[in-house]
């Protein structure tokens, strides 16, 4: 069933109302393109709908309720995102790490953010630029390469969901402004360099910045099994045009070879913290997909469908 709570949050000169399901995301999603409410106003487990929006809403069937029921269904339904995980509530931290990654550019950090906060991205947001960011905290410390963490802010800044192309695109996005922000020569080169190894999570032995990058990017695969669950169904809604057939097919592939990479992940930091839970998670994934008891279309942040997914997505 679908909820909405009274307009009583303030911004942007009006009042705002929460639209939430107690049922699952693609209810929600379904009722909010019906009533032509933009992929925008969606915050991770709710719509953001100005006031002038509430009649006809609940005119479609949306029930009414208090600001503090709508909180306690959604709490039970089991789909309140925590704060930390919201996108919307990142842009603070982000822009504070940025600043300290590159002084005096604060503007590419904001251009950076509106690129990880486009509509259509569902894991690749800014949840993904921060988990990735945090992961190379636990790899190298505070002794992150500089080309590596902006690497990191480049590596999915341009994101459609073609293979090859977004991280060619992202890599020419790099070479474009970072020059401009004073970052030298040699870094902006190797900085586009690390975002073009993302297409496939290969590097060679020795590479220490890309196998840097190419763990933090893969860390995703050892999240405990309710989050990595989460984290397979955001993936499945950015390929939401894709048949459940088309992507289940392009994610055995993916998670078939993840499973024969050996090893998975390049540093031995990475192989200790997360190597033997992402493995479990790829056998518990592969085995439901093959006895059916997954979800249907579920699958990975690999590139499904047409086109042969290589190693290159979580």
């Amino acid at each position: 069933m679908i909820y909405i709570d009274p307009p009583m949050w303030p911004a942007h000169n009006t009042l705002f109302s929460h639209l939430i399901s107690d049922a699952g995301l693609g209810e929600l999603h379904a009722f909010a393109r019906a009533a032509g409410i933009s992929p925008r106003a969606f915050d991770g487990d709710h719509y953001d709908v100005p006031q002038q929006r509430y009649d006809a809403l609940v005119r479609r069937g949306a029930v009414p309720v208090t600001g503090g029921n709508l909180v306690r269904i959604l709490i039970a339904s089991g789909l309140r995102i925590p704060a930390r995980d919201r996108p919307s509530a990142l842009a603070r931290p982000l822009m504070h790490r940025w600043n300290r990654l590159l002084p005096g550019a604060p503007d590419l950090g904001e251009r950076l953010l509106e690129h990880w906060n486009e509509p259509h991205r569902r894991y690749h947001d800014r949840r993904h630029l921060l988990q990735v960011l945090e992961a190379l905290d636990l790899l190298a410390g505070s002794g992150v390469p500089v080309p590596v963490a902006l690497a990191a802010w480049f590596h999915d800044a341009v994101y459609s969901g073609a293979p090859g192309k977004d991280e060619e695109a992202s890599a020419r996005l790099a070479e474009a402004l970072l020059p401009a922000a004073g970052v030298t020569a040699a870094d902006t080169a190797e900085c586009a360099r690390l975002v073009r190894l993302t297409a496939g999570h290969d590097p060679r032995p020795g590479d220490r910045h890309g196998e840097l990058l190419a763990d933090a990017d893969l860390s995703v695969l050892a999240r405990q099994p309710d989050r990595y669950r989460a984290y397979v169904t955001e993936v499945r809604a950015e390929y939401a045009h894709l048949s459940d057939q088309e992507f289940a097919a392009g994610r055995e592939r993916v998670i078939r070879q993840f499973m024969a990479a050996d090893p998975l992940f390049r540093t031995a930091s990475g192989r200790k913290l997360w190597q033997e839970q992402a493995r479990r998670n790829l056998r518990a994934e592969l085995t439901g997909m093959l006895e059916g008891t997954a979800p249907a279309g579920q699958g990975n942040e690999g590139r499904p469908g047409p086109g042969a997914p290589r190693r290159d997505r979580p």
